[in-house]
């Protein structure tokens, strides 16, 4: 089965899958006890632990997407969490991978309000997808830490990201992403999805980018 965006052998369901699961991967390894959840990350202004909160509201409001009820602004309301953020975390990502392994979940409406209103099932996995593509990288530059997502699955988050528009008015802090920066000459798949959602990776050391 091969997506509808990417021309990857993989539905989007499946490649959402695998990148949620690797960006629960790395928000486990990190450790309070080593000062991980104060640490600064690629989003301006957000350390780990704020990072991690955003990460498990999205899921829990993509799930509630998925069930119809994304409208519902309680559902993407980010909870303080004073103990291991690691673990509301991983709950939230099994509550959103067990919505988008419902049957006929690519065929339903999904209301996102931070982006506007409906969109297709299959649009809208997509759309978060790439962001966990992008969040497991933040988390892995923040730990010092490799990612390890397979090309295939790196070149359809490029494909995803090449979509996203870049009208500045669009872009900055109250939005989704920030301004898109200008692609290097050699960029592989990730880090051209990095740029184009306004990270700088090279400012990063120790994710292979």
């Amino acid at each position: 089965m091969s997506t509808d965006f990417t021309g990857v052998r993989m539905d989007v369901v499946e490649l959402d899958r695998i990148a949620v699961q690797e960006a629960s991967r790395i928000v486990e390894s990190a450790r309070g006890e080593d000062g991980d959840w104060e640490r600064e990350t690629p989003c301006a202004g957000w350390n780990l632990r704020r990072l991690v909160t955003h990460m498990t509201a999205q899921h829990h409001g993509f799930a509630a997407a998925a069930r119809g009820v994304g409208g519902d602004p309680e559902y993407w309301q980010e909870q303080e969490v004073t103990g291991e953020p690691a673990h509301a975390h991983r709950a939230a990502a099994d509550a959103v991978l067990g919505a988008f392994a419902e049957p006929g979940v690519l065929d339903r409406e999904f209301v996102l309000p931070e982006l506007g209103g409906g969109f297709p099932g299959r649009t809208a996995i997509s759309f978060h997808f790439v962001d966990y593509v992008v969040h497991a990288w933040d988390v892995a530059a923040t730990l010092g830490m490799r990612l390890h997502l397979a090309d295939e699955v790196l070149t359809a988050a490029l494909a995803v990201a090449r979509r996203v528009p870049t009208n500045p008015a669009g872009r900055g802090p109250a939005f989704a992403f920030a301004p898109a920066l200008k692609i290097t000459a050699g960029a592989g798949p990730l880090e051209e999805t990095l740029r184009l959602l306004g990270r700088e990776p090279r400012a990063w050391t120790g994710t292979g980018v």
